[in-house]
């Protein structure tokens, strides 16, 4: 399996530089975005561009290959948020202070199993939503 020049630019296009799921948007200077495998391999996804997601290091390192975890609130197994099937505002709301809120159960999941709120994450979006650049948004 292999994903294609024309794939990733088609994933750059949709995403418009911004990691689809903690929408910060991605700086050349620090590190490159990953394309994530929305549902893994292992799990038997595919190569396929409606697979396919861009991701920052730190959403696609904790997300590892989990597709699903414990909505917090209710104690019930869900899916993780899906960038291609699902609008981002259905399920996350941005806070004041930057940390994001899960508003449906994918959102809940996937705001714990990718540590979107972890200290130092919350941080840079503030310092990036004070100088105007958080969030990033889609094409």
């Amino acid at each position: 399996m292999t994903i294609t020049a024309e794939q990733r630019q088609i994933i750059h296009a949709l995403a418009n530089k911004c990691c689809e799921y903690c929408r910060v948007a991605q700086d050349d200077r620090l590190s490159k975005f990953q394309i994530d495998h929305i549902i893994p391999v292992k799990h038997g996804g595919t190569d396929a561009t409606e697979n396919l997601c861009l991701a920052c290091l730190k959403c696609n390192s904790f997300k590892g290959p989990n597709v699903a975890a414990l909505d917090p609130a209710t104690g019930e197994a869900t899916k993780l948020y899906n960038p291609r099937q699902q609008s981002w505002e259905e399920h996350f709301q941005i806070n004041p202070d930057a940390s994001l809120i899960g508003i449906s159960p994918e959102g809940r999941a996937t705001i714990i199993v990718l540590r979107i709120n972890e200290g130092s994450r919350v941080k840079q979006r503030r310092v990036a939503m004070n100088l105007g650049e958080y969030p990033c948004t889609k094409a």
